[in-house]
């Protein structure tokens, strides 16, 4: 289930891209499935970057590119100034104290002229899951959770100001918010209610299938509800 749309990054045989915050593996894996790139996913949680690699190892290799997973810190990475051509960091800045220092860093290793893709939860989705898991165990409270809910206006803000330009926004996965809505609501059951079990199985139908219908229903729902804001950005000339 992919959140940032590749084409948009303007993507070239032998670029660099980071997903930074990569998790599991899922944007790498797409990445490295394109072929010709350099892809770096980096993570503090080394389990999902155990399960990233097992992912990946399960893919043909990449004609003419390279894919690899190592430990890192988002406010603090082991990478030249200018090292990268383009950046993924999806689902991560609700998660760090520090999201600013993420986004300087993010600054510093990628090239003047290369595209940045950051995806945060869309802001009232997001807040009803809050207002629907109680504390203090719910949704909100999660060691390693999400920690705030982002302005649209604020973030682009936070971005634009570290020397980049926005040039596309979309949101994502509109069939996706009722989905957490049920884990939140029944918190203390969400891995054995049978209405979680019932949408959850519904939404890796249609990841498998894709019916026409269902992405239909998503591309109408995705402006509305859809469970990511998504925003693209050039990173401008370095002074």
């Amino acid at each position: 289930m992919l959140t940032a749309r590749f084409k948009l990054l303007d993507l070239k045989a032998g670029d660099r891209v980071l997903d930074l915050g990569c998790g599991e593996g899922r944007h790498v894996h797409g990445l490295h499935m394109i072929g010709g790139l350099d892809v770096v996913g980096v993570d503090l949680d080394e389990p999902s970057l155990e399960k990233a690699q097992v992912g990946l190892d399960t893919l043909p290799d990449s004609t003419g590119g390279s894919t690899r997973f190592q430990k890192a810190d988002a406010t603090a990475l082991d990478f030249e100034d200018n090292s990268f051509d383009a950046v993924i960091c999806s689902e991560v800045l609700e998660h760090l104290p520090d999201y600013d220092a993420a986004l300087q860093e993010i600054r510093r290793v990628l090239k003047p002229g290369g595209k940045l893709c950051i995806s945060v939860p869309h802001a009232w989705p997001e807040r009803i899951c809050w207002n629907l898991a109680p504390p203090p165990d719910g949704y909100p409270y999660q060691p390693g959770g999400h920690i705030r809910i982002f302005d649209e206006v604020d973030l682009k803000h936070s971005v634009v100001r570290r020397g980049f330009k926005l040039f596309r926004r979309h949101h994502a996965h509109g069939l996706h918010a009722p989905y957490w809505w049920l884990k939140c609501l029944f918190w203390s059951r969400q891995d054995d209610h049978p209405l979680i079990k019932t949408y959850h199985n519904f939404l890796v139908w249609d990841l498998m299938k894709k019916p026409l219908l269902t992405r239909a229903l998503d591309a109408i729902l995705s402006p509305i509800m859809g469970k990511s804001l998504v925003l693209y950005f050039t990173a401008g000339d370095k002074t």
